[in-house]
């Protein structure tokens, strides 16, 4: 084989300069099946009802967040309404690779169909809830069809583009969430304030209504032969699903509703460790698992599954911590901590989409390996703003933070998604969402009990009188610092900035260990199949 200086290529076998409408004739080193032929260009309205759906799951938490007080005060439930979120993410996260598997199986069209249908009578039921436990277990519909939307759109978006030009779509994707990040919390307080925060779920109805007749009008995928599908696993998948709900449920009560070291909490994990026992006898058993174990033997895909768990687990000082450093540090309002954490937002699609041009010629790992070392170095710079810091400082933080993440994101999903063929995709690209899921929930978890720990510290060797007693008070004080001493206030100030301090090496470490997985674990080269169309 010629090398990659002679025809043209990056290191990752992607065509570029004067080769760029030459495939490089990789073989198919995955051991899956063929890649795809480059389809031509998808109709308009099929990028539209995709970004409409994807609209759907991003405007979704958002939106709900700043109507959570008209909601409370209507059904009560204020001691659990912190399930809106963490159940829709449950949900989301342990169907991510049922639907991936589904779609592998069946196609993607069918699936995409369910999940929009489902996600619409979510909806409408959450519209309709009667009080606070009715609306969580909504909102759990709702994210079991959140599920099919974010796992199929990702595989389409692979699917209807030739490799080329991927970056486009997942860029415009990015700029989806980016959009969403803005707008949704902006036009959840509009309805909440000025129509009722039903509205904020009966709007989905007609954006739902319009995606799902775009997409069943005009997505075409190519007849596969019945005899390429085998049996569904639908004990792997039934194994799958109480065993991610069983560990996410703890990690989320965990330090929470109970203690981390309490019966409740160890119980739950060692029911979780039995079930994983469980999925894993089941899927070796499995004609056609849920999750096959070539996920984890092949050196590409593992590593990029274990680079998203980074990712997903370093979000949360951002996306959760941040607002909370602006408003009880920074003494800034709710819109003005929104802002500081939304800059992330606009420069991450930028970057994302410019990182084509850096992976064409360093390749796919070393492109995300150069974002993830620069965001490592922007979140340990966080520890060194002085106390108290200025609004912009954390801004230029967060806007220098989603410019390297973009770099590190996108070529890491093109490139995984470029090393397996149509049958495989889905449930390559479910497994590195789900990664990222979990992360995510290991994340809050982690490094909220590092926080605690922190502020429960600060308090108990106070050298200042009329500070809260418990941590549980401590959100309430900071809401009302005016009613605390003045010296107090400062005290509880500066113990927040030192629990996010820490929130944000936590996350340092992290992005190293994300570094570190591409270095050691992923292959300099990824193997980039070619683009021919499977013959079924």
């Amino acid at each position: 084989m010629a090398s990659a200086e002679s025809t043209g290529a990056s290191p990752d076998g992607i065509p570029s300069g004067p080769a760029a409408e030459t495939p490089l004739p990789v073989g198919n080193a995955t051991g899956g099946a063929p890649a795809d032929k480059p389809a031509a260009r998808p109709p308009t309205p099929v990028v539209a009802s995709l970004m409409l759906g994807m609209a759907l799951v991003a405007l979704d938490s958002t939106i709900v967040a700043t109507a959570v007080p008209q909601i409370v005060g209507e059904l009560g439930g204020f001691s659990v309404f912190s399930w809106l979120f963490s159940g829709y993410l449950l949900a989301v996260t342990v169907t991510l690779p049922v639907y991936g598997k589904l779609s592998d199986t069946f196609g993607r069209k069918p699936v995409l169909l369910f999940g929009i249908g489902l996600f619409l009578v979510g909806s409408l039921l959450c519209a309709s809830a009667w009080n606070m436990a009715a609306l969580i277990a909504f909102r759990i519909v709702q994210g079991l069809g959140g599920g099919a939307l974010q796992g199929t759109i990702q595989t389409l978006a692979a699917d209807l583009y030739p490799l080329r030009e991927r970056p486009r779509i997942q860029a415009r994707m990015s700029s989806v969430w980016a959009t969403s990040a803005v707008a949704g919390p902006a036009l959840g307080g509009l309805l909440a304030s000025y129509a009722h925060w039903r509205w904020i779920f009966l709007i989905n109805l007609p954006l739902a209504g319009l995606a799902l007749w775009m997409v069943a009008r005009h997505l075409t995928e190519p007849v596969r032969s019945p005899g390429r599908r085998g049996p569904v696993d639908w004990a792997g998948a039934l194994a799958v699903f109480a065993c991610g709900g069983l560990l996410l449920f703890a990690l989320v009560q965990g330090g929470v509703a109970w203690p981390w070291l309490s019966a409740p909490s160890l119980g739950l994990l060692g029911a979780s460790a039995l079930l994983a026992v469980v999925v894993v006898r089941v899927e070796r058993r499995a004609e056609e698992p849920i999750l096959p174990g070539w996920v984890w033997r092949r050196r590409t895909i593992a590593a990029v599954n274990l680079a998203m768990g980074a990712l997903g687990l370093l979000m949360v000082a951002p996306m959760v911590f941040m607002p909370t450093y602006a408003q009880s540090v920074l003494g800034l309002g709710p819109v003005g901590a929104g802002l500081v954490m939304s800059v992330m937002t606009l420069s991450w699609p930028v970057t994302a989409a410019c990182s084509q041009h850096v992976y064409r010629r360093i390749g796919f790992r070393d492109t995300a390996a150069v974002g993830i070392a620069l965001a490592a170095v922007i979140l340990f710079s966080f520890t060194l703003l002085p106390y108290p810091a200025r609004p912009w400082q954390p801004a230029l933080i967060m806007l220098l933070l989603g410019g390297a993440l973009g770099l590190f994101q996108l070529p890491l999903i093109v490139g995984v998604q470029s090393t397996v063929g149509w049958s495989e995709r889905g449930t390559t690209t479910a497994s590195v969402l789900f990664c990222r899921q979990v992360g995510q929930s290991v994340g809050a978890a982690l490094l909220a009990a590092v926080a605690n720990a922190t502020i429960a510290a600060r308090l108990a060797d106070a050298p200042v009188p009329g500070l809260p007693e418990h941590l549980d008070d401590v959100a309430k004080a900071l809401d009302r610092p005016e009613l605390l001493p003045a010296a107090a206030a400062g005290y509880l100030r500066e113990a927040v900035a030192a629990a996010v301090e820490h929130i944000f090496l936590g996350a340092t470490a992290a992005a190293v260990a994300a570094l570190l997985v591409l270095l050691l674990v992923a292959p300099r080269r990824f193997p980039v199949l070619p683009e021919l169309r499977e013959e079924d």
